[in-house]
C-alpha cells in the first residue's frame, strides 16, 4: 500500500498521469475485475481516473470466487480487486498475479439488514438472537452463497461463532453474490439478509438492523493486485491511483475503512 501510494503521489505531482498513457498505442480499455461489493466505489474511482488521465477503463463485477476462477481459466484482465484475501492467495500461489503488486488497502463490516419498511428496530446480533422467530414460518435469510461468496462465508463463520448457524442454514436464500442478497431484501423477498455494511448503506430499499461483532468473524480485508499478463504501466497507474489519497477518499465515502 505504501509503495502504491508514494508512486501515485509522485505521478500526480508531476501531472503526468494523462501524458504517460499515450505511448504504446493501446486504445483498448484497461480491464478491472472487481468484487460485487466494490461496484459503486470502483465505478466512482474509475470516473475520476478517466477524467484525470484520458485512459479508459472497463469493469466486470461478480463474486470474488467467480472472478478468480475466470482468471484461472485465462480470462484477459489487468487488475483484480477481491473481497477475500483467500482468493487472492490462491491466484498468487499459482503465479497469476504480478510480483510485488498486491495491496490490502481497505476493510469492511458485516451487517444484518431488513427491508426499509420492516417493523424490526435495532437488533442485538449475538448468541441470544432468535433468528428463526424473526424470519417467521416461511421467511428466509438472504446471503451470498457461503459455498463460494466471501460475504456469505464471513456470514457463516459469524453465525457459527454466535451459535446461530444451525437455525440459519436450512433457512438460507443463497445468492450468486452479495448484491444478489441485497436485492432479495430490498424487494421484500427475504425479511433479513447478511451483507457488507457498505452495500446496505447505498441501497434505498433496506436498513441496517444490526452489525455482527468484529470478533465473530475474521477481519474483512480487500486485496488488490495486478495480474501477471496485465498491460503495464497502465495497470500500475490505475492501481496506484485507486490506493492513493484520491481513491481511498472515495472508498471512505462509500463506507469502507482504510487499513
Amino acid at each position: 500500500m505504501t509503495t502504491c501510494t508514494r508512486r501515485a503521489a509522485a505521478i500526480l505531482m508531476l501531472g503526468a498521469l494523462g501524458a504517460g498513457c499515450g505511448g504504446g498505442g493501446r486504445d483498448a480499455p484497461l480491464t478491472v475485475l472487481g468484487a460485487a461489493s466494490l461496484t459503486d466505489a470502483l465505478e466512482a474511482i474509475g470516473a475520476q481516473y478517466e477524467a484525470a488521465t484520458g485512459e479508459r477503463l472497463r469493469f466486470s463485477f461478480a463474486a470474488s470466487s467467480t472472478l478468480a476462477r475466470q482468471i484461472e481459466a485465462g480470462a484477459p484482465a489487468d487488475v483484480f480487486a477481491s473481497a477475500d484475501i483467500g482468493w487472492m492467495d490462491e491466484l498468487q500461489s499459482k503465479g497469476l498475479i504480478a510480483d510485488g503488486t498486491r495491496v490490502e488497502p481497505i476493510g469492511n463490516a458485516l451487517a444484518l439488514i431488513a427491508p426499509g419498511d420492516s417493523p424490526f428496530g435495532d437488533l442485538d446480533v449475538g448468541p441470544g438472537l432468535d433468528l428463526a422467530g424473526l424470519l417467521g414460518p416461511d421467511g428466509r435469510l438472504a446471503v451470498g452463497d457461503p459455498d463460494h461468496v466471501p460475504a456469505g462465508q464471513y456470514g457463516k463463520v459469524a453465525l457459527e461463532a454466535l451459535g446461530l448457524w444451525a437455525a440459519a442454514e436450512p433457512r438460507l436464500a443463497r445468492a450468486e453474490d452479495v448484491r444478489g442478497a441485497l436485492a432479495l431484501v430490498a424487494r421484500g423477498e427475504a425479511p433479513l439478509g447478511i451483507v457488507y455494511s457498505t452495500d446496505a448503506a447505498i441501497a434505498p430499499g433496506v436498513k441496517i438492523v444490526g452489525v455482527f461483532p468484529e470478533a465473530s468473524h475474521p477481519p474483512i480485508v480487500y486485496a488488490f493486485a495486478i495480474l501477471k499478463d496485465a498491460r503495464a504501466p497502465a495497470a500500475e497507474r490505475f492501481l496506484a491511483y485507486a490506493t492513493s489519497e484520491p481513491g481511498l477518499a472515495v472508498f471512505e465515502r462509500f463506507g469502507f475503512v482504510r487499513r
